[in-house]
């Protein structure tokens, strides 16, 4: 039973399910006081130690009914019948016959229909975080799908031999068992292709959508930022200015009373040892709040940059609320414009780097490439205090999202909050990959026009 959980332990982590060394041992445990026989009883060890939160059970459920179930990995062993006989010889045949090969894919694939899906497994998870590399000329997400594609051909080549071998005169089973080889061998290529093309999806159970917004400022604030005229845009603009006084003023309140007023509960007891326990003195803490620290990636392709002007404007000139405030401009490729901030008045500084950044504002929009640039160079940005604010549309042109980078961002860094200037409705239009993302992000909303972007600054400071 042992052996079994350590094979199955294996495949989660080729399928990028993370499992500790400490949680198997907490399985082995477990399994010594239930009766590892009984599957309910089995299978909820399994869950409650390796799908440790919601995005974790779907991916879980997935895998467990793949081994135990269409790789016939029975916990009571398995029947031996003239069929299992029969398919066990194929398998050995095949086998026999791709040893010189050399082909790595295919004996993974063989593997993977003699039921010892790991070596397949890892070839898939590797081919699903496949990063495009960076490339000056013209860019596609070609190297994912040729890969894919790739592995699509092998299945069908293994496919037709499985049914060249059956047909020949070197088979080695009774014609009265063939179909039901022939059926087995049929539902684990096809389980092998669903692998190959359905993507695993994370479940999100705790992700926070905002569908609708205050109703702060009855016309100017519904307007979208990308339909303003110059004389809007001022009006905004000292709309921003109040508001940025008043969360200023509300802040440094709070502040100030969190470093004269909080009671420390922990020196509190520990000086109460004195009188009997009684907590005569109060000991309150001498230091504020921590203050979380901010980075913001920015679209600044086509209307996004409407949006993404105004929100830096807001959180740049709310500094003294955050320990730090860093930002990366985009369309394709990526660049850090913080210094400009810190040089430059703030409006100053957003008319600069709309002309001074070394980026081609001309290209198409790639934010697999842009995340990817970013994981290489700027992941230390990143930590448990961090927010990382994104404002874009994820309208990447049919590029490779590379969705899976920002699942990394998202275990490096406190949350992750998406701003998109379109209206929900539109996130499943063309070549927006907003559901894609979604998944990986704390929270998400629509972020186009005043109202809302004022009740997003307000949560985000209060």
């Amino acid at each position: 039973m042992v052996n079994l959980t350590l094979r199955f332990v294996n495949c989660c982590r080729a399928a990028d399910l993370r499992v500790s060394t400490a949680e198997v041992l907490d399985v082995v445990q477990q399994l010594a006081i239930v009766d590892p026989f009984d599957e309910f009883q089995f299978y909820t060890v399994l869950r409650t130690n390796f799908a440790k939160s919601h995005r974790d059970q779907d991916r879980f459920e997935q895998l467990y009914n793949l081994f135990f179930h269409e790789m016939k990995n029975d916990l009571t062993g398995v029947e031996i019948t003239p069929e299992s006989e029969g398919f066990d010889e194929v398998i050995a045949q095949l086998a026999k016959e791709m040893e010189t090969d050399g082909d790595a894919m295919k004996q993974a694939i063989l593997d993977f229909m003699a039921g010892k899906p790991l070596g397949y497994l890892d070839l898939i998870n590797k081919l699903h975080k496949q990063e495009e590399q960076a490339a000056t000329g013209l860019k596609s997400n070609m190297t994912q799908l040729s890969s894919r594609l790739e592995v699509m051909l092998k299945i069908n080549q293994m496919k037709e031999k499985v049914l060249q071998f059956l047909g020949g005169n070197h088979a080695v089973v009774d014609d009265s068992v063939k179909a039901k080889i022939e059926e087995e061998f049929s539902r684990r290529l096809e389980s092998a292709y669903d692998i190959l093309t359905k993507e695993p999806k994370t479940k999100n159970s705790g992700l926070k959508t905002v569908a609708h917004n205050d109703e702060h400022y009855d016309e100017i604030g519904q307007i979208p930022f990308s339909s303003l005229s110059a004389d809007e845009i001022e009006e905004v603009r000292d709309v921003i200015r109040q508001l940025v006084k008043k969360l200023e003023e509300i802040a440094t309140l709070r502040y100030s009373v969190a470093k004269k007023g909080e009671i420390d509960v922990k020196k509190t007891l520990r000086r109460a040892g004195k009188y009997l326990g009684i907590p005569i003195e109060i000991i309150r803490k001498d230091k504020p709040l921590r203050k979380g620290k901010i980075v913001v990636l920015c679209d600044v392709s086509g209307s996004v940059w409407a949006t993404a002007r105004f929100m830096l404007n807001i959180l740049y000139a709310l500094q003294e609320c955050f320990s730090k405030v860093k930002s990366f401009i985009f369309v394709s490729e990526l660049a850090e414009v913080t210094d400009h901030f810190i040089e430059k008045e703030v409006n100053d500084a957003i008319e600069a780097i709309m002309k001074d950044a070394p980026i081609n504002y001309y290209a198409q929009t790639d934010y697999g490439m842009a995340f990817q640039t970013f994981k290489n160079n700027h992941l230390p940005d990143l930590d448990k205090k961090t927010t990382l604010i994104i404002i874009g549309d994820a309208r990447s042109n049919y590029q490779n999202p590379q969705d899976h980078i920002l699942r990394q961002l998202r275990d490096k860094c406190r949350r992750i909050i998406w701003l998109n200037p379109e209206q929900e409705k539109q996130w499943s239009e063309g070549d927006s990959e907003m559901y894609t993302y979604k998944a990986h992000c704390h929270e998400v909303r629509a972020c186009g026009n005043l109202n809302q972007l004022i009740d997003f600054i307000q949560e985000l400071v209060l």
